[in-house]
């Protein structure tokens, strides 16, 4: 639990009020809130975007159990106990008391405010790291990817590609784009083999809206990303790649795989489920919130908090690029338009091998959620991914080329 010593919540709130990573955000906003347990509480108040020194009336209270606080101090929490956005979402008793538009305004600032204490009761000299993960190792040495732009449709598509050997078409997640598979292109015993083929599509990174499009327009539709995903394979020339996706992009390689099988030498599905249920969100594209700060938060937490703090940190600035609307037009498909349910048990794996794994620390699509997938597929064959989260190939490379090569050496 939080100590109980009478001068840690000044400790606390003088911390914040040093913090560089809080002092970056000043500005013409003031907000009070809470952090509270089973029978305490203590508040934190900012004026004009800096610490006060005595809170006021709480606009907003985080509560959870004590005992979720306590899995939550420990040096690695277990998972959905790691970030207070997987605690509200799989940690019961964990809830938000007050203004919700409040929170969610602001719930870059509380996450920064608890990881500060967090870096107190377990005794760190400060000043506190900008992100609390093990320091990323240098990347290892590679060719830079090559890049270019093709036609899909009415859109120009841009792409990457590294590596030689069989095509490995790379999707990336929602909201973001091909920069994910750089940790990828970067390792060396993958791309000896391996020719890794990464494209951003349609409204994402470089790839931009087909003219005479509204901002703020796109949406995801399963019949949209199929054909996007099949019109890009036949305009770069890809002959029977291995596709590898995640989230959203796991999602649609189950479809790939339900429809054409043929097409494909393997499908690698990724924090996949047959359906995600409560992920849409509309604090994502309302406009009293800004998206740059709120769906960076709002994938923070899906990371496993071992996974090292320079490719974290990449992830969130993809995700802060993202243009208006993109990241809800993505889950609209990915839980909302997305059903497979009466559709995964007709994948054939003897025609196309199917792998699924999904991260510990997934709180979206949890393990137990894709293996129940998994069992529904003869064939398919499914690996709990220990210490990744819902971003595996973007958030620690390194350690999912360990469960990755596997499965690519057995295909050869």
């Amino acid at each position: 639990m939080w100590p109980t010593q009478d001068d840690f919540a000044a400790r606390w709130r003088a911390a914040a009020a040093e913090d560089a990573v809080l002092a970056t955000f000043a500005g013409p906003w003031n907000l009070d809130f809470a952090i509270a347990g089973d029978r305490w509480s203590i508040g934190f108040r900012f004026v004009d975007g800096r610490m006060a020194t005595v809170p006021s009336t709480s606009q907003f209270s985080f509560r959870a159990p004590d005992a979720a606080w306590a899995k939550f101090l420990e040096p690695t929490p277990p998972r959905h106990h790691h970030v207070i956005l997987a605690m509200l979402a799989r940690v019961p008793g964990c809830t938000v008391e007050g203004e919700m538009l409040a929170f969610v305004q602001h719930c870059h600032l509380v996450r920064r405010v608890l990881e500060i204490g967090k870096w107190l009761a377990l005794g760190r000299a400060l000043p506190v790291p900008a992100m609390l993960r093990p320091v990323a190792a240098e990347p290892e040495p590679a060719l830079a990817p090559q890049g270019g732009y093709v036609t899909v449709g009415a859109n120009q598509v841009f792409f990457e590609w590294a590596g030689s050997g069989q095509d490995v078409l790379c999707l990336h997640t929602a909201g973001a784009d091909a920069r994910q598979f750089h940790g990828l292109m970067r390792n060396a015993a993958i791309t000896a083999g391996h020719r890794l083929v990464a494209f951003d599509l349609p409204w994402h990174g470089r790839s931009t809206p087909p003219a005479g499009s509204l901002p703020g327009g796109w949406r995801m539709t399963t019949e949209r990303y199929v054909e996007t995903i099949m019109g890009f394979i036949a305009a770069a020339g890809l002959r029977r790649p291995i596709v590898l996706g995640a989230s959203m992009s796991g999602e649609i390689c189950l479809e790939l795989a339900y429809r054409h099988p043929e097409a494909f030498r393997a499908i690698i599905a990724c924090e996949a489920t047959d359906n995600i249920q409560g992920r849409q969100t509309p604090w994502s594209w309302h406009p009293q919130v800004n998206q740059t700060l709120f769906v960076p938060e709002w994938v923070h937490g899906l990371m496993a908090p071992q996974s090292p703090d320079t490719p974290c940190a990449e992830v969130l600035w993809h995700y802060a690029q993202g243009g208006p609307g993109v990241f809800w037009g993505d889950i609209h498909f990915y839980s909302g338009e997305w059903d497979a349910r009466d559709r995964v048990g007709g994948i054939d794996t003897a025609r196309c091998p199917l792998f699924m794994l999904t991260g510990e620390y997934d709180y979206s699509c949890t393990a137990e959620m894709s293996e129940a997938t998994a069992a529904k597929i003869p064939g398919a064959r499914f690996q709990r991914m220990n210490g990744l989260g819902h971003f595996p190939f973007a958030e620690n490379p390194a350690l999912f080329a360990e469960y990755l090569m596997p499965v690519l050496l057995g295909l050869n």
